[in-house]
């Protein structure tokens, strides 16, 4: 099965080497690296141009954001299966898309996913948090749940189907997407209880107490425009108190 790989950043010259390093190094035989540049203006273009051999794809032209950026990289790919790996983050080793393809082929599935380590940004042997994820249940949702979204690989025909991220979300579009797939299309899924992705702390979405606030609204108003009800949710994420707690503690 053939895999397209996105990656899009935008003055990642810090980390976007071991992040291009850790999917050219993929022992799977058909993997299409997209990489979507933002028209960086620090060393990422020499890092990208450094790889230009083995990236399938490259978009550098100016964006609306991160979202618009992927939605880019989707209209490019043409592997049955299409992955996300953002610019700070990195696969946990080089079998990670042999282990996931292996997966779809026994699962037939539409969609995997499994576990993520979230690693110190100046030292990526120190794991500050791992994020243990379970079996695919759509009812989870109803509790705040969702698969981390950095292992979450998708049969194309998924995006073809059902519509790519939702640009009117600035944080939440990943929650939103998989919301729609998952739980209000109900696609299946597949869950492989390995870490297969290593985030580097300090994401768009955690790096502070008043972004993961306006995550918490985004992660509502996914319900809302998706004609979805909550039952009695009434928190996805963290009641505000203890968001608050968090952060003091972090």
């Amino acid at each position: 099965m053939k895999v397209s790989i996105i990656t899009v950043c935008y003055n990642s010259e810090a980390t976007l080497e071991a992040t291009i390093r850790s999917v050219i190094d993929q022992d799977h035989p058909d993997i299409e690296y997209i990489v979507v540049d933002g028209n960086s203006t620090d060393g990422s273009a020499a890092i990208i141009e450094k790889h230009r051999s083995t990236i399938a794809k490259l978009i550098s032209e100016k964006d609306e954001g991160m979202y618009f950026a992927v939605n880019k990289g989707i209209a490019q790919a043409t592997g049955e299966i299409v992955g996300m790996l953002n610019s700070d983050d990195f696969y946990a080793n080089n079998q990670v898309i042999s282990n996931v393809v292996g997966e779809f082929q026994s699962k037939k599935t539409d969609t995997v996913y499994g576990d993520l380590e979230y690693v110190s940004r100046d030292n990526t042997e120190k794991i500050i948090r791992h994020w243990r994820s379970t079996p695919f249940d759509p009812k989870l949702f109803l509790k705040g749940w969702m698969p981390p979204h950095p292992t979450f690989f998708v049969k194309r025909k998924c995006y073809e189907q059902f519509g790519n991220f939702n640009t009117s979300f600035s944080i939440s579009a990943d929650y939103e997407l998989m919301l729609r797939f998952l739980y209000k299309h109900r696609i299946s899924a597949s869950y492989i209880p390995q870490v297969l992705v290593k985030m580097r702390t300090g994401g768009i979405s955690n790096v502070s107490l008043s972004s993961r606030i306006k995550a918490n609204r985004e992660d509502r108003r996914a319900w809302k425009i998706n004609g979805l009800k909550a039952g009695n949710l009434t928190l996805l994420l963290k009641p505000l108190s203890k968001l608050r707690q968090y952060f003091k503690k972090n």
